[in-house]
């Protein structure tokens, strides 16, 4: 598979983000517990991945890989993928600060230079699935997962996206562009991301072999507090769902 033109302009523009990215969100996503999304709501809580001990675990879109540490702490084999070189820079910091040790690669979500069958678990948390086109991802990510293998990923909802007001760059109760066709947005001097209706999720999961386990639609706790969120875009999330993850499995 060939490298794609957004995958090039994501590559450049994360290299350029990264150092700013990490200094606002950092100290945030680099807890003790693995969390999710934009609130960071914990993963025990929430069982997404479950139990990981001796499990073969690839993150699309590692950022400074704070998962996956904290994965290889609890007994898993990470593999941190970063299509930003940046990215993948202060991951290595973090990773000899903690003493931990596990394989970083630098390349696109879309084109995964590791073979057939590799993992137990494919994931990510606001990674991939955000800033590479799900037509590309989705059949990389079951090619390499094993029979029976999980998929998740969090993302912003596409009611967040239908609701997004450009102008004033937040979320709002007006509907403010299309629900059907939503795929790809691109703004001036920043990453393309991407998203899909639920329904084509589904088509495109079912295509590809995988099988929906569930889809949380994601409300904060009461007063939660977020380095990515204003706390009228939180209160707007404890009515609908901002952001959301799911959890899918390959079938054979």
């Amino acid at each position: 598979m060939t490298s794609s033109s957004d995958a090039a302009r994501n590559r450049a523009a994360w290299d350029r983000l990264s150092d700013d990215y990490q200094q606002r969100h950092g100290a945030f996503i680099g807890r003790a517990e693995p969390g999710w999304g934009v609130w960071q709501l914990s993963e025990s809580d929430l069982q997404v991945l479950g139990d990981v001990t001796g499990r073969d675990v690839l993150e699309l879109g590692c950022g400074a890989a704070q998962w996956s540490l904290l994965l290889a702490r609890a007994g898993a084999h990470p593999v941190g993928l970063d299509n930003s070189a940046r990215q993948l820079e202060h991951a290595r910091v973090l990773l000899a600060a903690a003493g931990v040790d596990f394989p970083l690669l630098h390349a696109e979500a879309e084109n995964v230079p590791l073979p057939d069958g590799s993992f137990d678990i494919v994931f990510c948390d606001h990674g991939a699935l955000t800033f590479a086109d799900p037509y590309r991802v989705v059949p990389e990510v079951a090619r390499l997962l094993r029979p029976r293998g999980l998929f998740a990923f969090s993302h912003s909802s596409p009611l967040s996206w239908v609701c997004w007001d450009d102008e004033a760059d937040t979320v709002d109760r007006r509907l403010h562009h299309a629900y059907f066709g939503m795929h790809r947005v691109e703004e001036p001097d920043e990453p393309v991301e991407f998203n899909l209706s639920h329904g084509d999720w589904i088509q495109l999961f079912s295509k590809n072999g995988l099988s929906v386990e569930a889809l949380i639609e994601v409300r904060p706790p009461e007063g939660a507090a977020s380095t990515y969120r204003s706390r009228e875009e939180t209160e707007w999330a404890r009515s609908w769902p901002l952001e959301e993850i799911w959890k899918v499995r390959k079938v054979a």
